[in-house]
């Protein structure tokens, strides 16, 4: 059975090794290397994830194979009162298929209700070229409005917004 933990800042050496990973696999045929070399960066340098799990509320949750090898993370942030945004999910490429996504969506969810037990939002930004518009689609999310959004350097993440009422 697979198992799922909250991430302390001892983990961010962890994630930062599953991100050099996932996110590369996820964006070499949508975005140019220099752009996800710029975006690994941006998000997932320690300071960047230091900041993110101290100043900004984000919970990253793991993933760990019954092997105990780890095969993913997502990371929940609280916007408002009412309001969730599940900023990264990434499952490792070998163990896609597995419903592993599934998973730490399902935890995710799990998550925001233990911390705003009423209907709230959760959204989420994905890129308009990325698969993963389907997958999440089929676990009830709808596309409630698309943008280009600079992220500086010049690059931009052109996403749909999607969401769900959890």
């Amino acid at each position: 059975m697979n198992k799922i933990r909250k991430a302390t800042m001892a983990d961010i050496p962890l994630i930062r090794q599953l991100a050099g990973v996932a996110f590369p696999a996820t964006y070499k045929s949508i975005i140019t290397a220099e752009q996800i070399d710029y975006m690994m960066d941006m998000m997932y340098s320690t300071t960047s994830l230091t900041r993110q799990m101290t100043e900004e509320h984000h919970t990253y949750l793991l993933l760990y194979t019954p092997e105990n090898e780890a095969a993913g993370y997502v990371s929940i942030q609280p916007i408002a009162d009412d309001e969730y945004e599940l900023q990264k999910i990434y499952v490792l490429p070998r163990f896609q298929g597995q419903h592993l996504g599934r998973e730490l969506f399902e935890a995710a969810v799990a998550h925001v209700k233990e911390l705003h037990p009423a209907p709230c939002r959760l959204f989420l930004h994905v890129n308009r070229h990325n698969k993963a518009r389907a997958f999440y689609e089929h676990l009830g999310m709808h596309v409630a409005s698309q943008g280009d959004y600079e992220i500086g350097h010049g690059y931009y993440m052109n996403d749909y917004i999607m969401e769900k009422t959890v």
